[in-house]
């Protein structure tokens, strides 16, 4: 059994369309970490270096403009996992089942 598994493991990834699906989906975690990362860095340097816009009220309100960029952040980061996952499965776990079929599992 163990044999087998090596074997088909061996398969996957010697097979091209893995190596392809692999990038693929490596570049789409890193662009999507990248965006959220330069949004909470941006937010902390307006934090640090102009707290007075962030101080902002809001209509007329008691609310500050800080806070609905930082729920803007938080719901960004909902998204951007909301969109990694439909993603993966629409395309990567289909096309990862595909690889495998064709590899005899």
């Amino acid at each position: 059994m163990q044999d087998e598994q090596d074997r088909l493991a061996a398969a996957v990834a010697a097979d091209p369309r893995y190596a392809a699906l692999v990038a693929r989906r490596s570049r789409l975690g890193w662009t999507l970490s990248a965006i959220i990362f330069i949004a909470f860095v941006g937010y902390l340097l307006l934090i640090a270096f102009h707290p007075a816009l962030l101080a902002m009220p809001v209509g007329a309100g008691v609310t500050s403009l800080g806070i609905p960029l930082g729920l803007g952040l938080i719901l960004l980061a909902i998204a951007l996992t909301g969109l990694y996952v439909r993603q993966a499965n629409r395309h990567h776990d289909a096309q990862m089942a595909a690889i495998v079929r064709d590899h005899g599992a």
